[in-house]
């Protein structure tokens, strides 16, 4: 039996910057290839003395924000398939593609149709650090939201599970969404690894993995509640 990886590639790229400070976080090739890296780390587990066999990794993620629009103060017009974040999108997935055993799976972006502020700039603002009358266009960012990988993650898992391809379940992510998964998971037998790179997860949630596990670099000061239970 083999071991199935699934990455919320969005909570990766988050995580990235904090666990791989000295990454080219620019270079799509680079980031590509540290995520894969990442998850194959997760074959050598510690009291096996064998690499453990790989099913696939699965990435879910988004296509990037392309249309056109208007920035909220000064009316400037912006496409967003221009921006460094679109093109950096696009390419990281086309890399992704290319890697051996990985399959892209990509959910779909709810354009919410305006702008909004930043969280740090509203928390500015009602501590009344700064007035509304200077902000900028740079304090605002484009009201998108990710839907479908949830879902997709979910699906993929019970399938696995299911089908009994794989006796273990490696999650790369950082919320309580996969809790109904994780236990659809374990009711199958399959033994199902959380991999927080690094962040805390909820003292509740404890209950519903098998165990605790990140491969990534370790942050030097970070506060980690169990560095491994894998």
């Amino acid at each position: 039996m083999a071991t199935a990886i699934f990455v919320d590639a969005g909570f990766f790229l988050k995580r990235c910057h904090t666990v791989y400070p000295g990454l080219g976080h620019g270079d799509p090739a680079a980031v590509a290839r540290t995520l894969h890296k990442m998850c194959l780390d997760h074959l050598m587990q510690r009291g096996e003395p064998d690499r453990r066999d790989l099913y696939r990794i699965f990435v879910y993620d988004c296509p990037p924000l392309t249309k056109k629009a208007h920035t909220p103060l000064t009316k400037t017009a912006v496409d967003f398939s221009k921006t460094d974040a679109a093109k950096f999108r696009t390419a990281f997935h086309n890399e992704l593609k290319c890697l051996r055993k990985v399959a892209l799976r990509l959910g779909r972006l709810q354009d919410n149709d305006g702008w909004r502020l930043k969280p740090a700039i509203l928390a500015v603002l009602l501590k009344r650090e700064r007035l509304f009358a200077e902000l900028t266009d740079d304090d605002f960012e484009y009201d998108v939201r990710q839907k479908g990988t949830d879902m997709r993650i979910g699906v993929d898992i019970a399938s696995v599970a299911y089908k009994k391809q794989v006796d273990q379940v490696v999650l790369v992510a950082g919320d309580a969404d996969f809790v109904p998964a994780a236990k659809l998971a374990r009711r199958e037998g399959i033994d199902f690894i959380l991999d927080p790179m690094w962040s805390k997860i909820a003292g509740d949630l404890f209950e519903h993995i098998d165990g605790l596990r990140s491969t990534s670099p370790e942050p030097k000061r970070a506060k980690v509640q169990i560095k491994e239970q894998a």
